[in-house]
């Protein structure tokens, strides 16, 4: 796979340099190059066989420049000791569980995928990593369970102090070890910018720092597996259109779902839910990208004013917002409607969900009932447990979801994490710590 910046088109790097570096030079954000077609290879999938060989045929025509193909195939059997899981609410309604894995959020499945193949490189290599990633709530844990006492690597993890829920902060602040977690006294949008600055800064130069937040490719992209797995699973019942409606906050999930039908994976709409934070909703709708601060919302995960991962889909969509609008839908839904729609699934279907997958749920309900031809498969992607939200889903159904044994173990752990200011300087010191 090659890959080039956003910013600089025609400089192109090899995958294994965008991995590690994270963040291009000129500040932008490394897209593939090529144009896969690889829609006959998505038809010819077997359903029967498990996500980690699935997973290695999906990714063996990406990666084979790149990386041995015995190898992708024990880096996916490394990486994919858990599965997505397919459930069935209603005719031609699915929710896809994307919290199977050690953290309980869909960003396991990246984030475990990056740890191993950059630990194989690096044990090649004989090399160093300082992994430096910003988080609003599941990327944080995913990323230090995925890279906990990995070889070679330490971990540094920016979150936003009080803007994360108690079992998240648990999650990513008990590990220790190589995992060094900083409460920033600030939003997850100051704690991005801190990322951003301290790549681009001259005086961390000689720090091997690259990053595993959706900036990184090497994250982003085996995200686009679990929308092929579905469509794999869903392939021979399909009567009509399929549409994935995606939690959005930082617009990775969604990136890589596009990715997906770039490569062949034929999906009729993407829905973009969103919470208050309605940057992109608003701008399909009026064809202007106005970042702001962000809102504190029940599903925090998705407080992003200014996500990052817009401009890939710029690139993607040539900067035409008419081009994106023809494949993406976009809808806000408040903090009441969340309630509203956790309370509904339980009530209906003794099911909880998360407050992200609610929105989602909401979004895709009110899209179905508005354009939706009858037979058209809606799969909604559920980015949580709902228990690491026990607070808000007690709030609207009055009972608490049932914590999984991953989960109930961070009870008796105790916090350990540095409070800083939302200052790069304060950042540079504890970078300098570890050099």
């Amino acid at each position: 796979m090659k890959v080039a910046s956003t910013r600089s088109p025609y400089n192109v790097v090899s995958f294994r340099e965008a991995l590690f570096e994270g963040l291009a030079s000129d500040g932008g954000l490394y897209v593939p190059v090529e144009n896969y077609d690889l829609r006959n290879l998505y038809l010819s999938l077997d359903p029967k066989k498990n996500y980690s060989e699935l997973a290695a045929q999906m990714l063996i025509p990406l990666f084979n420049d790149d990386i041995p193909q015995d190898q992708i195939n024990k880096i996916c059997q490394d990486a994919f000791f858990f599965s997505p899981q397919l459930k069935k609410l209603d005719e031609n309604f699915y929710i896809l569980e994307l919290f199977h894995g050690p953290s309980c959020a869909f960003k396991d499945f990246g984030a475990s995928f990056l740890a191993t193949a950059m630990s194989w490189f690096l044990q090649n290599e004989n090399k160093r990593s300082i992994i430096l990633t910003a988080t609003s709530g599941d990327t944080g844990s995913a990323v230090a369970h995925a890279f906990y006492q990995k070889p070679n690597i330490d971990v540094v993890i920016l979150y936003p102090s009080g803007r994360v829920s108690p079992l998240q902060e648990k999650q990513l602040t008990t590990l220790g070890y190589n995992i060094h977690a900083l409460e920033v006294k600030g939003s997850f949008d100051d704690c991005q910018r801190l990322v951003k600055e301290a790549f681009l800064d001259n005086q961390l130069a000689d720090l091997p720092l690259t990053s595993a937040n959706s900036i990184n490719l090497g994250r982003l992209i085996p995200q686009s597996l679990y929308y092929i797995w579905s469509f794999v699973q869903l392939r021979d019942s399909l009567n009509d259109d399929l549409i994935f409606t995606v939690p959005s906050g930082n617009f990775g999930n969604l990136t890589a779902g596009v990715y997906a039908w770039k490569w062949g994976l034929p999906v009729f709409k993407f829905i973009a839910a969103t919470n208050i934070n309605d940057v992109v909703p608003e701008y399909l709708k009026t064809q202007r990208f106005r970042p702001r601060p962000s809102l504190a919302t029940y599903s925090n995960a998705m407080d992003v004013g200014n996500p990052s991962n817009f401009e890939r889909l710029e690139v993607l969509f040539q900067k035409n917002p008419n081009l994106m609008g023809a494949l993406i839908s976009a809808e806000s839904v408040t903090d009441h409607q969340t309630l509203e729609t956790i309370k509904k699934i339980w009530t209906e279907h003794h099911y909880d969900i998360c407050p992200h997958t609610a929105v989602g749920v909401k979004a895709s309900l009110d899209y179905q009932n508005l354009f939706s031809e009858e037979g058209s498969c809606h799969v909604v992607l559920a980015t949580a447990h709902p228990a690491k939200f026990v607070e808000v889903v007690q709030m609207a159904t009055g009972r608490e979801p049932k914590l999984p044994e991953q989960l109930q173990k961070l009870s008796q752990k105790q916090k350990q994490s540095l409070l800083i200011e939302a200052e790069l300087d304060s950042l540079k010191e504890f970078l300098g710590s570890l050099r």
